[in-house]
């Protein structure tokens, strides 16, 4: 089975990434023919910093060797470095129907000042995606629950395509993992934990300190009750012995009944221990790949040739089949 996933080098992974992206591309590749892609295409269409975007680019591959992804097995590339996505994305664009990108809820999301001042590559964001996936005949994608409404429109521009032009993609089945794909802010519980906060205290960085994690731990909000109970509606406890139960692989329910009695100072306490012991090994390794820039580089740049020979392929067969091949 061919999967697809991918993530955007937006600042520095965090836990949430780890265990809700990373591990699951890691046990995927064991099984399945994996491609991974660093979207920093994705990433420009809100304000950036170009200095740190390439920085961010070789971050986020080294995370992922870190994390276990073997570049031997899966193909791991850089989406800019492969012109077909944008290509493939215009003539998606004349597939794809206005009403279509208009009830996408992502772009409401994120253009909080208002549609007029969103830039229109995040209204089309999702057609791009789309082209991202389809070039790699993926069976299945692996995404968050805010992702799947994205997923939905492939499928639909695929079936059109299909429709109209003969048989070109494959449509791929979405999948949303089952644990761990949405840990919370440590700073503000209701919301998702997101390597583009401004609150550094709300997530748990892979490069962090052992120091730094302790003390985001001790910030983390949780509540006024005096006991440590396994509640849903106490977001805070409830993200803490999450977050507690994955890095220790012990099941929540059994850490919720170690608790009983203590207090949430015993349980960030702990759960700090448990971070930096799980977390320890994954910055070093992360450090290592960074450490030697040149083979990281032509690592990616292996990946992005793999890639790009399969992109071409397919992209060539859609040329043909729109009529534009003479």
């Amino acid at each position: 089975m061919k999967v697809f996933t991918g993530i955007q080098p937006t600042n520095i992974l965090h836990v949430g990434n780890l265990f809700g992206a990373l591990l699951p591309a890691v046990e995927l590749q064991r099984e399945h023919d994996l491609t991974l892609m660093i979207a920093d295409y994705h990433s420009i269409t809100v304000n950036h910093d170009p200095e740190r975007l390439g920085e961010n680019v070789l971050t986020t591959a080294a995370t992922y060797l870190a994390a276990g992804i073997d570049s031997k097995k899966t193909v791991m590339f850089q989406q800019s470095q492969i012109p077909a996505h944008t290509e493939l994305a215009w003539v998606l664009q004349s597939v794809a129907r206005m009403g279509e990108a208009q009830r996408m809820v992502q772009f409401k999301d994120k253009s909080k000042n208002g549609t007029d001042s969103a830039s229109v590559g995040l209204f089309t964001y999702p057609i791009l995606q789309a082209a991202d996936i389809l070039l790699y005949d993926a069976d299945v994608v692996p995404v968050g629950e805010d992702q799947k409404q994205h997923i939905e429109l492939t499928r639909d521009l695929a079936e059109r395509f299909n429709r109209d032009y003969g048989e070109t993609f494959v449509v791929p089945e979405v999948q949303i993992p089952k644990q761990g794909a949405r840990l919370k802010s440590l700073a503000d519980p209701s919301k998702k934990m997101s390597k583009s906060s401004s609150t550094v205290k709300s997530f748990i960085s892979l490069t962090d300190e052992p120091d730094l994690i302790r003390k985001k731990i001790a910030s983390a909000v949780t509540d006024s009750e005096p006991s440590i109970t396994l509640d849903p509606e106490r977001a805070g406890v409830f993200n803490l012995l999450t977050i507690f139960s994955l890095t220790s692989n012990v099941p929540v329910d059994e850490l919720a009944a170690r608790y009983e009695g203590k207090g949430s100072k015993d349980l960030k306490e702990d759960l700090s221990d448990a971070l930096v012991e799980y977390l320890t090994p994954i910055r070093e390794k992360i450090n290592g790949y960074l450490d030697d820039r040149a083979e990281l580089i032509r690592t990616i740049n292996n990946g992005t040739a793999a890639a790009a020979e399969i992109a071409n392929k397919k992209l060539a067969q859609v040329r043909k089949n729109i009529g534009v091949e003479l």
